[in-house]
């Protein structure tokens, strides 16, 4: 066993949205064991482990990630280019990089929501995440997707980010190509056959895709209701990418648990959302940060028109009560940068305590699990340090100290 205590200025307790002074963390092995304490009881931990004194810094939960892709962006990538020419040896090793860089950032746990690259069937995320758990290399813990499941000429569908000819990337029903109900059924069997533990489906249309609008539905309802029922009939969830408020409203009537990124949800669509319980990844730093400036005029144009709206959108179903949690869709804000959407929300006009609620006990629930988010007795030890109250400055959640996972130091400055 192997025994250790934390002492900091504080820590953030993420239910009362307090900051408790001093900030002690007793950890054995992978778990917490003890929190709270005096200078004496740290005195006393010394007898019997190992004490890390971090100094003027406040602890918190590892943050939570529920929508980023680490097997594309990072350092190397060519744009539309690396989606022809990278075989999938090569965007594993980019996705090494990626993901120490999103551990190191301060984010513990993410949701990987669908390739949609030629992998050749593999699942990329699935072998990720074995190799991380596995302790080959660091990175946070991943919930995978597999392939992202798309129709014919649907956003995810990666011939309509660029006018390929059609004999050019041509992705298979495992790589997530699938049309009609007993496509996506097959489709998304094959990926929980082979680890992924939800589902991520295309809606609706996107900014960066050349056809359509970006609200427009793509799967039909019978095929959606398809996907949720083999989904839930397995136990997993089902994210889908869906901007547009009528196709929000047809994807939360067939059961549909999380929306990603709802740029133009309408006040009907975030109603049915809060009656349905209807989870919202809001994605929204992407309004600020996604340049756009040297995309197709037709993309320019689209982005135009959601880009405002996407900065509104999610203060609205805030304010009605909408489940939030924190993703970034990394690569478009680039990997290990994820804290910018923590402070984007906050200027947005969500406040800062419920913007770290979404980005910890809020993706701990939407993911289904209870064992960590928070910083108590018998969670699991991913631990960070920032240097200062997040809950009066939420950009000091870009200036990540300290990094634990696991009861596994990865970060102390």
């Amino acid at each position: 066993m192997t025994a250790l205590t934390l002492k900091a200025a504080g820590l953030l307790d993420v239910d009362t949205g307090t900051i408790v002074r001093p900030g002690i963390i007793r950890i054995e092995d992978d778990r917490i064991v003890g929190v709270g304490g005096t200078d004496t009881s740290v005195s006393d931990e010394a007898e019997s482990g190992e004490v890390v004194d971090l100094g003027d810094v406040v602890l918190m939960p590892g943050l939570m990630d529920m929508e980023v892709n680490l097997l594309m962006g990072g350092r190397g990538e060519t744009g539309l280019a690396s989606s022809v020419k990278d075989d999938p040896a090569l965007r594993m090793l980019r996705a090494v990089g990626n993901a120490r860089r999103t551990l190191r950032a301060g984010f513990t746990t993410v949701r990987n929501l669908g390739l949609f690259v030629k992998t050749g069937g593999y699942l990329l995320d699935v072998a990720l995440g074995k190799a991380i758990n596995a302790g080959w290399i660091d990175g946070p813990r991943i919930v995978p997707a597999g392939h992202a499941i798309t129709p014919t000429g649907g956003h995810l569908d990666p011939t309509m980010f660029a006018a390929f000819a059609p004999d050019v990337l041509h992705l298979t029903l495992e790589e997530g190509i699938a049309n009609g109900v007993d496509e996506v059924r097959k489709a998304v069997r094959y990926q929980i056959k082979h680890g992924a533990q939800l589902i991520k489906i295309c809606v609706s249309g996107g900014v960066m895709s050349l056809t359509g609008e970006p609200g427009a539905q793509h799967y039909s309802d019978e095929e959606l209701l398809a996907i949720v029922d083999e989904a839930h009939r397995r136990g997993l969830k089902v994210a889908a990418h869906t901007h547009g408020a009528e196709a929000v409203k047809h994807a939360v009537a067939a059961g549909i648990d999380c929306i990603e990124h709802g740029f133009l949800i309408d006040d009907e669509a975030i109603d049915l959302m809060v009656e349905n319980g209807t989870w919202l990844v809001p994605t929204t730093r992407l309004a600020d940060a996604m340049d756009v400036s040297r995309a197709e005029p037709e993309l320019q144009a689209k982005a135009a028109l959601m880009f405002p709206k996407a900065r509104t959108s999610v203060l609205a179903a805030y304010k009605a009560g909408v489940k939030i949690a924190v993703g970034t869709d990394a690569p478009a804000i680039p990997h290990g940068r994820n804290a910018d959407e923590l402070v984007a929300l906050v200027e947005r006009g969500l406040p800062a305590i419920d913007v770290l609620r979404a980005a910890t006990i809020r993706g701990a629930e939407l993911i289904g699990v209870t064992d960590r988010g928070r910083l108590a007795e018998g969670q699991l030890a991913d631990i960070i340090a920032v240097p200062g109250d997040p809950t009066h400055d939420i950009t000091v959640t870009r200036d990540v100290r300290f990094v634990m996972k696991g009861g596994k130091i990865y970060v102390q400055k």
